[in-house]
């Protein structure tokens, strides 16, 4: 049976295991509402309990880093997020990053914030997830990666109740998250009512930029939107 994590991988080190390769308008985080292309690598070792891309934990193609890159410039737009799943599951995805950046354009990368982001090219914008209890998989943030973190990044927070609120609300006070990058805080689709975590956002005078996922007010989940 295959892996979580896609592993074996095959002896070339010049490919990744990729779900699918697409542009749409960036839902989340600093970018939301920019055109962008997604790089949406296979596998996932977490499974929080929300997770909106679970068929990207299996499956994919093999894709050689050229013609990543050549459907990128096919694509045409100068902002690409490398997504997943967990892109970082497959180390080689630090090389495609790197690429991404030589070739010019403006690279974010997404991920669970439970893996080493210390080795990913300082070019890019890192969106870094801590996973709220509610997630069910708040034991696996590698907190360390918060020492790493640069104005450039972005921490990400998906709330799924009150009590995780107050739980990241802890959080970002305790370990004053806001002084070391942009720190967003973000409802879970169907879990908590946008309006009621503004409210409680604006309330607390938090400083974090509050976002709902656009894609899935204007797409509804829809793969590749």
């Amino acid at each position: 049976m295959e892996s979580e994590t896609c592993t074996p991988e095959p002896v070339s080190t010049d490919r990744l295991r990729l779900t699918e390769i697409f542009v749409s308008l960036q839902g989340e985080a600093r970018t939301a509402g920019r055109v962008t292309t997604f790089v949406r690598l296979t596998g996932c070792p977490l499974r929080c309990q929300y997770c909106d891309t679970a068929y990207a934990f299996h499956g994919g193609e093999w894709w050689n880093f050229d013609a990543i890159l050549d459907k990128v410039r096919e694509l045409g737009a100068h902002h690409v997020c490398v997504t997943g799943g967990e892109p970082l599951a497959q180390k080689r995805a630090r090389t495609l990053l790197t690429m991404l950046c030589d070739a010019g354009f403006d690279v974010s990368l997404e991920t669970s914030g439970s893996l080493d982001v210390s080795a990913v090219d300082p070019r890019v914008s890192r969106i870094v997830d801590i996973k709220t209890p509610d997630s069910h998989e708040s034991h696996r943030n590698l907190l360390s990666n918060l020492d790493v973190l640069t104005p450039h990044d972005q921490l990400k927070f998906v709330i799924c109740s009150r009590a995780d609120y107050e739980w990241s609300r802890a959080m970002l006070r305790d370990l004053q998250l806001d002084a070391r990058c942009e720190v967003l805080f973000s409802p879970s689709f169907t879990q908590v009512d946008p309006t009621q975590l503004a409210d409680w956002v604006v309330e607390d005078r938090l400083p974090v930029r509050f976002q709902f996922q656009l894609h899935k007010v204007l797409w509804n989940d829809e793969p590749g939107r």
